[in-house]
């Protein structure tokens, strides 16, 4: 069935207190999904930032970002008072996020509606619905501030080791600032379920990332270290990345500890099972990260300055594939087919029967054959414009070179009157791609100033960008539903 959405994370809605958030600028942004005829919202990870400031780099797999709690829910609650959120610096401008104010003083506001609460019983039953994960990261982050944020490799080697004493006791030292922790994660998920419901309500599905690595400094790695390549002082032994290519002479080194397929495979890829499972009840449909992982993944050895002494290893491949589908065969997958792709990782997508991803903006920069041209779309598909790690379509017209604007141009008929981006979304929402997706920042028109991510960078540039509330705009909304019923990419056609 054809459908269409539109890209765009919750932290870049627009709204107060520095952030975009699950409040009521999400709800209105649903219904502009809907008066646009579209049926899908694709976000980012909804998981706590970690280094710099990337959804991609979260302490936990499970855990939901606080920054995105709405503090006027709070106080329509009676947890906040108006002046107590109103007073807060929270960033001195609308268009960006400001990651470090919103790191000095969201915790402390939320401490105040905390000191308020007095729904234990429904604090009580949301830890016991989520207890396969909640204990431990509501310890790890009490852990963390009681070390000043260190990272818990570096913490006493009762506590990094998890020896069962230690836990305990730290357990009834921290009982308090535990509890503050899943007090967050209640909040974060009562708001994020009713967010979820109002956009089912309406006809729109949530597709979310689930990132195929963790970082080493997280609650995953601390508690289940086992399923990582550590060694016997829980070092790594070796980091993921991605080769050099032609954007990056030295590849990118990620850094993030890489796992032991061969023990997970053991025991049925359960910590996988588990992992998706959760990423279900959050989404409707899952967009897998670095799918080609899973053939093959890039290994540096730990130490190593930049990626260029890692070496290919072989993934898991179908056996973790007809795991997920045995053990969740209603979840709904995207594959993140981008990179580096061999033949192995092309018949491995297809294999899966996942849809992998077309991306407009790739297509036209030389006049060799290419994948990305719509004529060569395959039905099981999804066609973006362009993602998060690329540049928007305008940036895209203004800095590529004059030969692939010029061919650009004459493979979609663009002209000057319906405007080079519109024109790329209409050859996006008129492929055979049985879904197509579009940032928001093409569907405003803007340039490199409103990109959301430069990869293997950091910088303030990354994940901070905000619209204003021309994302909601009912003329925006009016020409984009014309352009979706054109197509055939409304419910039932009409």
């Amino acid at each position: 069935m054809r459908k269409s959405g539109v890209l765009m994370h919750i932290t870049s809605l627009p709204g107060d207190f520095g952030v975009g958030t699950m409040g009521k600028s999400a709800f209105a942004f649903v219904d502009f999904l809907k008066k646009a005829g579209q049926r899908c919202w694709q976000i980012l990870p909804l998981t706590p930032t970690g280094y710099g400031d990337s959804p991609y780099q979260s302490c936990s797999t499970y855990a939901g970002n606080h920054y995105l709690i709405d503090l006027q829910l709070l106080v329509d609650q009676g947890l906040l008072k108006e002046d107590e959120v109103r007073s807060v610096h929270w960033g001195d401008r609308e268009d960006k996020v400001d990651f470090g104010t919103l790191y000095q003083n969201r915790t402390q506001v939320l401490r105040i509606a905390y000191s308020r609460f007095q729904d234990n019983e429904a604090l009580d039953a949301f830890c016991r619905q989520h207890g396969s994960w909640l204990p431990d990261f509501a310890l790890f982050m009490a852990l963390k501030g009681k070390f000043q944020g260190a990272p818990w490799y570096q913490w006493e080697d009762a506590l990094k080791f998890r020896q069962p004493d230690a836990i305990w006791a730290a357990r009834q030292e921290l009982k308090a600032e535990i509890r503050f922790y899943c007090f967050q994660q209640y909040l974060f998920y009562k708001q994020w379920d009713a967010l979820r419901s109002y956009a089912h309500e309406n006809g729109v599905q949530i597709i979310g990332d689930v990132p195929i690595y963790v970082p080493y400094d997280s609650a995953d790695v601390w508690s289940s270290p086992e399923y990582f390549q550590l060694d016997e002082n829980l070092q790594p032994t070796a980091v993921a990345g991605c080769p050099p290519d032609a954007f990056s002479e030295d590849g990118q080194l990620w850094g993030n500890p890489l796992y032991r397929w061969d023990r997970m495979e053991e025991d049925g890829f359960s910590w996988w099972l588990r992992r998706l499972k959760a990423a279900g009840e959050l989404y409707d449909v899952v967009r897998m990260d670095h799918f080609r992982g899973l053939e093959a993944y890039w290994s540096v050895p730990y130490g190593d300055t930049t990626a260029r002494g890692g070496k290919w290893i072989k993934g898991p491949e179908m056996k973790f594939i007809n795991a997920v589908k045995n053990g969740l065969p209603s979840l709904q997958m995207i594959a993140e087919d981008l990179g580096f792709l061999t033949q192995e990782v092309l018949d491995l997508r297809d294999d899966s029967g996942f849809p992998g991803m077309k991306i407009l903006g790739f297509a036209f920069d030389s006049r060799e054959p290419s994948e990305y041209l719509p004529h060569t779309y395959p039905v099981n598909s999804v066609c973006y414009t362009g993602t998060h790690d690329n540049m928007t379509t305008r940036q895209w017209f203004e800095t590529a070179s004059p030969d692939a604007v010029s061919y650009a141009r004459e493979y979609m008929h663009l002209t000057e009157d319906e405007g080079f981006v519109w024109g790329m979304i209409r050859t996006a929402m008129a492929s055979v791609s049985e879904l197509c997706i579009t940032p928001m920042q093409d569907l405003l028109e803007l340039g490199g100033e409103a990109r959301m991510n430069f990869p293997g960078t950091q910088t303030d540039a990354n994940w901070t960008w905000r619209a204003d509330m021309r994302c909601m705009d009912p003329c925006l909304a009016e020409r984009l539903y014309a352009m979706t019923k054109l197509y055939g990419r409304l419910e039932n056609g009409k």
